[in-house]
């Protein structure tokens, strides 16, 4: 089968480490399903993984991708939940198992023509939902919808600031949060992302730093350090910040200060679990999903366009690819 493979790890040229070959079908275990890959999206996991960030250097060839939507061996159409973990270890939350992996962290991931995960990673897909649209939930769009319902707490009515609102987990967020009733604001570098912010559902959205109309409930930031004192500097006493990542950077000045005499929250959230996963399933059951949730969709030989379009920032929502 042909699979785009990590082969080996470089800062400096995560590209040249990654190649498009042929890779041996992958073997079922028991208790395990074998998913024919449809589509997949690319997440910055697996830039982080060419980059040698996060990724053991003796877990390299390694089959890339978090995500992915397709169909059984017995003709099931499919969505590949990444999250590989034991609810029980976790106290019913399989991201907080200390031994959870993120598909292509321990096991082959999801761009390839095929791709085997336990079987209670998968997840019927809706109808009305096509492969290259499923293919967005698992990762970014789980992403979010945990940071906002089970971390941040959301409630309809609440005002929420999304954060560098062009990439994946950051307009996901802006379309959940509208979703659940919130008032959305936002922030990007350029008019063209401020208007797609906007067409996501935000009410108005602002040059990087910009000064919103009201301090907010909630800030969504994956930006990290580039972010952080404005995120801190928007919130209502008694607000929160949630937090998935840190794009620019992971050593903000932690304004201890505003922090205590404010009462302000700091939340941290990674992935999602498969019962969050659902529930963003029954949300976007009852409200129609963004035209331009998809930046491209590419084939699976031209992967590393995709890849330089994620490095770059050169894209607003999310990069989807075809095996």
């Amino acid at each position: 089968m042909r699979a785009a493979v990590a082969i080996a790890q470089s800062a400096e040229d995560p590209l040249g480490c990654l190649v498009v070959r042929d890779e041996p079908e992958p073997v079922i275990e028991p208790g395990w399903e074998r998913v024919r890959v449809r589509a997949a999206g690319l997440n910055p996991h697996d830039l982080w993984t060419l980059r040698g960030v996060g990724h053991p250097a003796e877990r390299i060839p390694m089959i890339l991708g978090c995500e992915g939507a397709g169909e059984t061996d017995d003709g099931r159409r499919v969505l590949i939940h990444g999250v590989i973990g034991d609810p029980d270890a976790g106290g019913g939350d399989e991201t907080l198992d200390p031994r959870r992996e993120i598909l292509s962290e321990v096991h082959n991931g999801t761009l390839a023509e095929y791709v085997a995960v336990p079987a209670r990673n998968v997840v019927p897909l809706p109808d009305g939902l096509s492969f290259e649209q499923a293919a967005c939930l698992p990762v970014a769009w789980g992403t979010a919808y945990r940071m906002l319902t089970t971390r941040a707490g959301l409630r309809a009515g609440d005002t929420v600031l999304v954060q560098g609102a062009s990439g994946g987990v950051s307009s996901a967020a802006i379309w959940i949060a509208r979703a659940l009733g919130a008032r959305v604001y936002a922030t990007a570098r350029t008019p063209e992302k401020r208007a797609y912010a906007v067409a996501l559902g935000a009410q108005e959205a602002f040059e990087s730093g910009g000064r919103l109309p009201e301090r907010v409930d909630v800030v969504v930031d994956t930006v990290g350090e580039a972010t952080w004192k404005h995120s801190l500097r928007s919130l209502k006493p008694g607000g929160c910040v949630v937090t998935c990542g840190a794009t620019s950077g992971a050593s903000p000045d932690a304004e201890l200060n505003r922090i205590f005499y404010l009462q302000l929250r700091i939340i941290g959230s990674t992935m999602c679990t498969l019962g969050e996963l659902h529930g963003l399933l029954d949300l976007i059951g009852r409200h129609p999903l963004p035209d331009r949730m998809i930046d491209r969709v590419l084939p699976l030989e031209r992967v590393h366009e995709g890849v330089a379009a994620l490095a770059s920032g050169q894209h607003v929502g999310k990069i989807v690819v075809r095996p």
